[in-house]
């Protein structure tokens, strides 16, 4: 079947345009105006209708938009099949390709592909934005390989990101399709085998836990039948195989055009040699997406044989510019197999660096040629290159030249040698000879598909059987604007003996050779120079070693590396990943339709794994629909002069601009307090401020033009981090107080007092789906209805009415379900929802606005960096008697959440610590920053964060193990909070004992001390932290829900309620609540959307609460209507539900009821420290264990193992997915995740490039999640606990291990005692911690005396 798109554009397709033919889940697609700019996903999404496929970051960082393509490759005469990133792939590139998306390969309606069932079933799938890519990653894995090894499943998913499940349940129902399927490998687990969930009996404080069901059943999943996929088309076998002629598609601003042979390359270099060579468009695109450039001319050289081959010669191997990163890998893995082990040591290198280079996805498409001349100075394999000395082949139609690759390639900052007419055809890559040792290392923030901070290629060649050195090579990036050679070092050391005393000498040589100026682009300074230093310490350690075993075999001696310096010279090798959950099962006699308590998968789960299910922006575009971009402002503190639009309205496809002025309503606007402005209006007061929209035909075209308009600024100093805010007494009001006790009286008793600070930087959400707004005006009356990814429907549904001028009741505002809140959604997503409803109600046409994840990280705020002093007063024995803290939260540009946000960190100051006196304050930093907002904990976490610095900075002064000294200080049953609550069903005694019983915690802290005594540069650390956590809005009037309950004729029930779905399953577990209550099986019950026009004046999905109020709200809704059947029930007993709810209706009996909750005995007041704020607790420990690289500062996460109260479970597979991915999110924020911001509050971090959180090699390799058994909770609904936020604090069991272990390193240096380590825990904040004599060649440039590049905010 053959499907032909027409273009619909108004101009006459060029007569030199050619017609471009692929197949897109087997069917045939002819575009005869293809558009050299739009990309894959653009294509099928907006030309297709083809929605399953998701932008998360359009620069091919997330796997969101994973599809699988298929060519026939002559060169190799085979069909591959390949994962690629559909935002960065041209559709002009898929010529004559095969197309797999997440819709061809299995659906609810048809069948669901295996691939699909099982991420599904195995609970892998929460907001299911990520799940199509995944899906697809796997499934292309699954096309080449029918069974991977559980390697190749964690290789394929490198270049994946999910936020919400901690990735273990995807690995999980992936290992299935593995040899060893879903065992453990009989490892010897003390719970057996992983997928029987711990058959055996546990002991655990002698008490007997029963036996556990699994969360699934892996036995029910269909198999894998590998001659059942789509096949790859036949006419695209035969086309494959003739040679083409030269193609060209002409776009709107790029000409593109594919040569097939060398010479008609050649020509069109030289007939445009400003030309961009475009293979894999992984650089290309990113330029023209995100730094604005336009290439008008493109050639696309993948199809050139001479490009693409691979020759084998005496020195090594030549590769042809086009070939790709996952062929160069293949090849020279094949070589490593075969080769003598002296021959591959640069081939060994170069693998090693692309095992770490960005993600399968990209590798599939990168070519090795446009990686060097990309000449990023902080490329993976350049210095390798250089190191190595390979051989470039360079050509023009005037002529070939080679050349070696040195110091004297890259000319300038991304510049080469390369004449403008001239193409790089091949690199030779040399083998090495005996004698000579290679090794490359890269260092960056993430192990998988990270950009680097410092990455090296290093080569020595010794003369003949000796340890005298006759050539050495230093190759180093990140350490200039151009990948360097270290000449000076290398002179000098050539000649001497490869000894002590040569290291050295190196070092002191590199730290004089390879200096950065302290406001360096990229910052990290002092990092980076002693970076250079430890990883020339590694290379020499790894010589030392191979170099004494080949000396040996000779009969020569020479000194081999110290035993405890072995593991220094490791190469990280990533373990899988086991784990284990427990849970309690259901009572036995519980009827099989209660599904209340019983593992049941997150409802909408398969839609998701199979692209069916809706979001925002995959609602068909309406036939008039125009397409929103904002303008913002480029300057955190500054008048506006003037905005022209003159340009940006001249551009093709423009329809309007919106400005201040086009605000019907009030421009007033905010979620607590109205300080912000719908549009800026005179004054602008951070980047990212939203100016202005421009309204277009098309998104790409509203860009291209909101980029084209010249706003003039009147600029004013601007208020950027907290030290600067608190230097100038730029505060919000109210400054809050908690005090109980005397604090000074506390000061006078105890032993020893000390004082101490810590930072605690922000996070950005990251929820998948970036936001999104549809506003379609009705026509009549003021009416317009939003389709909103949005945690809050009502607060959306009131500030719109407000901006546009109309009553709440014109409003409608639907959310079907989001990818992911996490607090982003709950108050930010307004900003953009109010600027699309006045654009849609100025045009009268439906406006939609699906932000780029650029944008999005811009303007839309994140988590609040805290700073934290406190002062401890304390016992010899660790008692802690008194406490003062002072928060200070970095705000922002608008109060939007903060006062709730500081009172809640200040509700959780003391974590879990009893502390007779204590008094702590909040201030709110008024800054130049985008507002910061609501963040899964809510300023919670930071609150217990400096609890826990304080508590481990008390164990050091007092040299007393941490754990002990936190259980001495531990609250009991009974005992009274700081706001004077009393604490009730106290449980987290329970949880630390458990904890400490899961995790051998003693075994582990003597098996962590003996390790640390064998390693000098990797050391080992164990922590246990506890979390209470409170449960309600601390705003009291938030602590109400409503629902709507319809049963129609047939018996099927429609069930709507106040809370929306964004992953967490709240859908399915009102689902199961409302199943339970009426008695009739959840398949009878159906959940559309959340709206305003059903349940009115709802509180955000926010708080943890969102089970509880909407819960209970359901439940009052549910009894009211079995209260109304109850008199044909009793007349009926043996009748169906059908039966009865048949005669109420033919007795005119009311089928709907509305139900509604609010929590009682609730309400505080911090004048008097006194009332209720919360319902009650949560409590969890978690203990984990980590191993750090001394000299990098990497670390690994091996063991967590976490017990959390939950209640009575309404769901464990549900609450072990908010458990463990609340976790990993918490790893994020201690150990990875870092906002940058330069000293004029400009966003550096605004992508998955830059910014990064946990991938799945980040998961502790050991990881168990047991919800606490026999603990239920009277004060919720079916004795159930809320679990969204409590668990995240949990992963400071991670940052405080790798203090731990930091610790030790600390010791070895002989420095002892508390220090002061912010978070994230970051390599470079792990590094500059370890002080050794590397450290000491690098000091740093005195505070004051240069500008930052980036600044703490």
């Amino acid at each position: 079947m053959s499907v032909s798109v027409e273009n619909k554009k108004s101009s006459a397709p060029d007569p030199n345009g050619d017609e471009l033919v692929l197949f897109v889940n087997g069917k045939k697609i002819i575009e005869r105006n293809a558009e050299p700019e739009m990309t894959l996903l653009t294509f099928l999404r907006r030309k297709l209708g083809l929605t399953g496929t998701k932008l998360g970051c359009a620069e091919g960082g997330c796997g969101a938009c994973t599809v699988m393509v298929s060519k026939f490759h002559p060169h190799q005469n085979r069909v591959l099949h390949h994962a690629v990133n559909a935002c960065l792939a041209p559709i002009c590139s898929l010529h004559h390709c095969a197309v797999t998306t997440v819709e061809g390969i299995g659906s609810v309606a048809r069948k669901v592909h295996p691939v699909q069932e099982r991420i599904a079933k195995a609970h892998g799938s929460q907001c299911g934005f990520c799940t199509p890519g995944i899906v697809m990653s796997m499934y292309a894995l699954l096309r080449n390989k029918s069974i991977p090894t559980m390697h190749d499943i964690e290789e394929a998913f490198q270049g994946n990101l999910c936020r919400c499940t901690g990735y273990r349940p995807i690995l999980e129902g992936y290992k299935t399709f593995t040899k060893a399927g879903g065992c453990c490998g009989g490892k010897g687990r003390e719970n057996g085998c992983c997928m029987t969930n711990g058959h055996k009996e546990e002991h655990v404080n002698g008490t007997s836990i029963p036996s556990v069901q699994p969360l699934y059943d892996p036995s029910e999943f269909m198999p894998l039948d590998p001659t059942q996929e789509i096949i790859f088309p036949p006419e695209l076998m035969s086309l494959g195989k003739q040679t083409e002629r030269v193609l060209r598609f002409v776009g709107e601003r790029v000409l593109w055009i594919q040569p097939n042979t060398l010479d008609e390359l050649l020509d069109l270099k030289a007939t445009y040699p400003a030309a961009k060579l475009v293979v894999g468009n992984t650089e290309v695109g990113i330029e023209m997406k995100f730094k604005n450039l336009l290439y008008p001319v493109i050639l696309a050289p993948a199809h050139i044989p001479e490009l693409n081959s691979v020759e084998y010669t005496e020195d090594g191997i030549v590769f042809g510019a086009s070939c790709t990163l996952t062929l160069l890998g293949e090849v020279l893995s094949a070589e490593v197999e075969k080769c003598p082990r002296h021959e591959t040591e640069v081939f060994k290198a170069v693998l090693e660096q692309l095992r770490w280079f960005a993600g399968k996805q990209i590798r599939n498409v990168a070519a090795v040629g446009g990686n060097i001349m990309t000449a990023s100075p902080i490329s993976d394999l350049n210095p390798v290159f250089m190191a190595a000395a390979c051989k470039l082949t360079l050509m023009s139609k005037g002529g070939k030249r080679v050349l070696q690759m040195d110091d004297k390639f890259f000319t300038g900052y991304r510049k080469t040698v390369l004449k403008p007419e001239e193409i790089l055809l091949s690199i030779e890559i040399p083998f090495t000879r005996k004698g000579q040792y290679f090794s490359a290392f890269k260092q960056s923030p993430r192990r998988e598909d990270d950009i680097s901070i410092v990455t090296c290629g290093m080569n020595v060649v010794f003369q003949e059987g000796s340890n005298t050195v006759k050539d050495l090579q230093l190759s180093y990036g990140g350490m200039a604007p151009v990948t360097i050679l270290a000449k000076d070092t290398s002179k000098k050391l050539i000649g001497r003996q490869w000894t002590e005393e040569l290291l050295q000498e190196a070092c002191s040589l590199l730290a004089d050779e390879m200096t950065l100026a302290p406001s360096a682009p990229g910052g990290m300074v002092t990092y980076r120079c002693t970076l250079t230093i430890s990883l020339f310490f590694k290379f020499f350690l790894t010589v030392q070693q191979k170099l004494a075993q080949d000396l040996k075999e000779k009969g020569i001696c020479v000194e081999d590396v110290r035993p405890d310096y072995i593991s220094a010279t490791e190469i990280f090798q990533s373990e899988t990943p086991s784990s284990v959950q427990l849970y309690q099962a259901v009572p036995p006699g519980q009827s099989s339709d209660d599904v209340v308590g019983r593992p049941i998968m997150h409802l909408s789960a398969l839609k998701q794994a199979t692209g069916e299910a809706m979001y925002c922006d995959d609602i068909p575009c309406y036939e008039n629909e125009l397409h929103l971009a904002l303008v913002t402002s480029t300057k955190a503190h500054a008048y506006i002069k003037s905005i022209d639009v003159t340009d940006a309205m001249a551009m093709p496809g423009v329809v309007s601009f919106i400005s201040a002025e086009d605000v019907a309503g009030s421009n007033m606007t905010g979620p607590a307090v109205c300080d912000e402005t719908v549009l800026a209006d005179k004054m602008v007061t951070c980047v990212g401020h939203i100016v202005g929209a421009i309204v277009a035909d098309t998104q790409a075209h509203a860009q291209r033009a909101s980029k084209a308009v010249k706003i003039s600024y009147e600029e004013l100093k601007p208020v950027v981090t907290i030290q600067e805010a608190i230097e100038n007494e730029s505060f919000y009001e109210p400054v809050r107080t908690l005090q109980r006790g005397d604090v000074a009286q506390g000061f006078r008793e105890s032993d020893h007092i000390l004082q101490g600070e810590m930072h605690i930087g922000g996070q950005e959400h990251f929820y998948l789906e970036t936001n999104c707004t549809l506003a379609v005006p009705k026509g009549e009356d003021g009416e317009m209805e939003l389709f909103v990814s949005t945690q809050s429907a009502s607060k959306t549904q009131s500030l719109v009415a407000k901006a546009l001028g109309v009553p709440a009741s014109r409003i409608v505002c639907r959310v079907k379900r989001m990818g992911g809140g996490f607090g982003g959604k709950e108050s930010r997503s307004t900003i953009l929802s109010t600027v699309v409803a006045v654009a849609a109600q100025k045009v009268k046409r439906p406006v939609r606005c699906m932000l780029d994840r650029d944008e999005d990280m811009l303007v839309s705020g994140g988590r609040h960096p805290f700073f934290g002093r406190y002062k401890v007063g304390y016992m010899k024995n660790g008692r802690v008697k008194a406490l003062e803290v002072t928060y200070y939260s970095n705000a922002g540009n608008s109060m939007d959440l903060s006062l709730s946000i500081m009172e809640r960190a200040l509700f959780h100051m003391e974590n879990s610590y009893n502390i007779p006196n204590i008094r702590g304050t909040g201030y709110m930093c008024k800054t130049n920053l985008p507002s910061n907002t609501a963040f899964r904990g809510f300023g919670g976490p930071q609150g217990m964060m400096v609890a826990e610095s304080w508590m481990t900075d008390v164990a050091l002064s007092c040299r007393l193990p941490a754990e002990e000294v936190r259980k001495l200080n531990m609250y009991k049953q009974g005992d009274v909070t700081p706001f004077n609550q009393v604490l009730e069903q106290f449980t987290i005694d329970r949880c630390w004992e458990e904890c400490v019983a899961l995790s051998n915690f003693s075994q582990r802290k003597a098996a962590v001390d003996q390790y640390n005594k064998q390693h000098r540069w990797t050391k080992r650390g164990l922590a246990i932290i506890p979390t209470k956590f409170g449960i309600s809005f601390t705003a009291v009037f938030l602590n109400q829900a409503g629902a709507l309950v319809h049963v129609y004729t047939d018996g099927s029930v429609l069930l709507t309620h106040g809370g929306t779905e964004m992953g967490q399953g709240l859908h399915t577990k009102m689902v199961q609540v409302a199943s339970r209550t009426l008695g009739i099986p959840s398949s009878k019950i159906h959940i559309t959307e959340t709206s305003t026009n059903t349940v009115p004046n709802t509180s955000p999905t926010a708080a943890s609460a969102s089970s509880d109020l909407n819960g209970m709200a359901v439940y009052n809704a549910c009894q009211t209507l079995l209260q109304r059947l109850e008199p044909y029930k009793t007349k009926n007993p043996k009748g169906s539900w059908e039966d009865w709810v048949k005669a109420a209706y033919f007795d005119r009996v009311n089928l709907s009821a509305n139900g509604f909750y609010k929590t009682p005995d609730l309400g505080y007041d911090f004048e008097t420290n006194s009332g209720r704020p919360f319902n009650y607790f949560s409590y969890g420990v978690a203990c984990s264990e980590v191993e750090i690289d001394c000299l990098t500062g990497s670390h690994k996460n091996l063991r967590t193992f976490i017990v959390m109260d939950v209640g009575k479970s309404l769901n464990p597979a549900l609450d072990i997915g908010q458990v463990e991915g609340a976790f990993m999110q918490g790893v994020g924020l201690f150990t990875l995740e870092e906002l940058r911001y330069s000293p004029q509050g400009y966003l550096y971090t605004r992508g998955p490039g830059m910014y990064k959180i946990p991938a799945f090699g980040d998961i502790p390799t050991e990881l168990s999640v047991s919800l606490l058994r026999d603990a239920p909770n009277e004060k919720a609904i079916f004795s159930s606990k809320a679990v969204g936020e409590p668990p995240l604090f949990l992963a400071a069991s991670v940052f405080y291990a790798i203090k731990d272990a930091i610790t030790a390193a600390r010791s070895e240096s002989g420095l002892t005692g508390p220090f002061r380590l912010d978070s994230p825990a970051t390599p470079e904040r792990i590094r500059n911690a370890c002080e050794d004599s590397f450290t000491k060649l690098c000091p740093p440039a005195e505070p004051g005396s240069f500008t930052p590049w980036a600044v703490q905010a």
